[in-house]
């Protein structure tokens, strides 16, 4: 198998979905974020508030593209799918999108203002603007899309795949 790519917004459960996705497929999963905090020694907050976004992206970028390369289901980060390199990679994978709206964001994640394009400011209506910018993006990239609101994991992880198999 080449990777399955998982995109979406903060709360949208990549990183809860993904790993039971990947069990079902007896393939390895990885987070892009949690690649770059083991890799950089410490958290994608540290990293945007002492080098700045665009250094973060930079960083995003180069792990993903190694990433998406390899094999396996990849949870990339919300932002991700803007970067023009990543969203030609992901032309290459199969990529799913999983849809939430901001309300059962907020409720997955909570008012969590660690997330660094989530500081401050209200966490809704940061979210609001985030998924207004991106969900064209999304949408245009992704071969799959699910709609999260209301469902489980292992329910959502079987509509991934359900829809894997319809391909």
């Amino acid at each position: 198998m080449t990777a399955l790519a998982l995109i979406g917004a903060p709360g949208s459960g990549k990183s809860t979905v993904g790993p039971l996705l990947a069990a079902r497929l007896g393939v390895p999963f990885v987070d892009v974020d949690a690649v770059i905090e083991s890799r950089q020694g410490r958290e994608i907050r540290d990293i945007f508030a002492d080098d700045g976004e665009p250094a973060f992206r930079v960083l995003e970028r180069d792990v993903t593209l190694e990433l998406l390369a390899g094999d396996g289901v990849v949870s990339l980060g919300g932002g991700a799918p803007l970067t023009p390199e990543i969203a030609d990679a992901l032309a290459a994978v199969p990529t799913v999108w999983l849809q939430v709206d901001a309300r059962n964001a907020v409720k997955r994640i909570g008012l969590d203002e660690g997330r660094p394009l989530l500081a401050g400011g209200g966490v809704r209506a940061t979210l609001i603007k985030l998924l207004n910018a991106r969900t064209p993006v999304y949408r245009r990239l992704a071969d799959i899309e699910i709609d999260t609101n209301g469902r489980e994991p292992d329910a959502l992880a079987d509509a991934v795949l359900a829809a894997l198999e319809e391909r």
